[in-house]
């Protein structure tokens, strides 16, 4: 941890919050001189008190020990780079155009990655009036489902939740071209073209 980076930080988020030092220290149970140690670089906050920081500023803990909110530029970020976060405990699902720290049920969370699908795995699609018609026979018990379906092409995505035994029979709007995207509780994420 570099004291000047995590200080500088701590200062420009205390700023963009509209806190005083001693309204910050009061909020995590500090001196207000322990606030301005920080912010000038002389020393760092204590390892338990930085989750009670981090959560001040909503922020996570490593941004604060590496003095950086790791913010990137967002030019070219567009749907197609959309990452998908599954929780394993509770099947709670998330989306980011880039990879962001996600937390559920206690546990941080990676982004999958999606495989194409092999010819076996691949959706029914038809084209029904305006909309794409997808189903499969792929098994929807409460062990070995299919969570969500989604089409996913450059400025859109469309999202369908889906339960442990009801048949996958989902009509997506036929926007354009794009890639469907769905999540089996087994065999993890999938796409293929359409």
């Amino acid at each position: 941890m570099d004291c000047r980076k995590t200080g500088t930080l701590i200062y420009t988020l205390r700023r963009e919050a509209g806190l005083t030092q001693q309204g910050l220290a009061d909020l995590i149970h500090v001196s207000d001189k322990a606030i301005s140690k920080w912010e000038r670089g002389l020393g760092c906050p204590d390892l338990s008190i930085m989750p009670h920081l981090a959560r001040v500023f909503g922020i996570s803990v490593d941004c604060l020990l590496e003095g950086d909110l790791g913010i990137e530029d967002d030019k070219g970020v567009n749907m197609k780079n959309l990452k998908f976060y599954v929780c394993p405990t509770c099947g709670a699902l998330g989306t980011a155009t880039k990879i962001v720290e996600t937390i559920c049920c206690g546990k941080k969370l990676a982004p999958l990655e999606a495989v194409e699908a092999a010819e076996a795995d691949r959706l029914r699609v038809e084209t029904v009036e305006n909309d794409y018609y997808i189903t499969t026979d792929h098994p929807m018990t409460r062990e070995h489902h299919i969570s969500f379906i989604a089409f996913v092409n450059g400025d859109t995505l469309i999202m369908k939740k889906l339960y442990p035994e009801w048949n996958v029979d989902v009509r997506i709007p036929r926007i354009s071209r794009g890639n469907l995207v769905w999540y089996c509780t087994e065999c993890g994420l999938m796409r293929q073209k359409i």
